[in-house]
């Protein structure tokens, strides 16, 4: 099976524009990303809709693709990348274009994913440990996820889930194990063209979480289990501490 890198990256992020370009050690940051994953994958491109960035993946001798800047999320934007690249790629997996220290065992434990023939689309999950803290656990800009007997995803919430009625939040790390969804996504490359086609969904809405659109429409989300969660930058104050815990 054959394996296609994509990293969305767009310039105008609300909360950091010109983001994938932010210098780490006298190289951008997309820069960091795509080295981290190359050895990992068949092959990799940035898609992009900015010529800045474009410009910034050709300088490092990276491969870049252009797409729109009508993209409502990453999903669509490797959508669209993968419709245009030739190669006979069987999965595609979204690499975070935000995440420097992306951990090739993490990319490792999707593809092993797809050894199921029924595997459609796999995603990472990490558990959260007692040392964490409730307010981790509380955070609704932490994703959760609850998973049936096969690993699959059964909902994903901003808020804690499950509840555990029976026992005081003081407790709740101790009496269960809660999981943390990480937003690094593969799916089959036939299956990713039909999730770009969907309309956004009302549970998506509530929620703001994208995912939950595929579970609306009936496809299945397959987890991989990681101990490890990568550095995001997703505001400057995020980039102040990366480079201070290097440095």
């Amino acid at each position: 099976m054959r394996f296609l890198g994509l990293i969305p990256a767009r310039y105008a992020s609300s909360r950091f524009p010109g983001k994938p370009l932010v210098q780490i050690k006298n190289k951008p940051m997309i820069q960091w990303v795509y080295e981290q994953a190359r050895p990992w994958v068949d092959d990799l491109f940035v898609c992009t809709d900015d010529e800045r960035i474009f410009s910034a993946v050709e300088a490092f001798g990276g491969k870049v693709i252009m797409t729109s800047s009508a993209h409502r999320s990453g999903t669509d934007r490797c959508a669209e990348a993968s419709a245009k690249l030739e190669g006979d790629f069987e999965v595609v997996i979204n690499i975070q274009g935000d995440e420097p220290y992306i951990r090739g065992e993490q990319i490792q434990a999707l593809k092993a994913c797809f050894n199921k023939a029924e595997t459609e689309i796999a995603t990472l999950v990490k558990p959260f440990k007692t040392e964490d803290g409730l307010q981790a656990l509380l955070n609704p800009n932490s994703p959760k996820v609850v998973l049936n007997t096969r690993g699959e995803a059964l909902y994903f919430s901003r808020s804690v889930i499950p509840y555990l009625r029976n026992y005081p939040q003081s407790q709740w790390l101790e009496k269960n194990v809660f999981y943390k969804h990480l937003g690094i996504y593969a799916y089959k490359r036939n299956i990713l063209a039909k999730l770009a086609l969907l309309e956004a969904s009302p549970l998506e809405q509530k929620e703001s979480l994208e995912q939950l659109r595929w579970l609306e429409n009936g496809y299945k989300i397959s987890t991989a289990l990681t101990q490890v969660e990568n550095q995001a930058i997703d505001t400057p104050e995020d980039l102040e501490r990366l480079l201070k815990n290097l440095g």
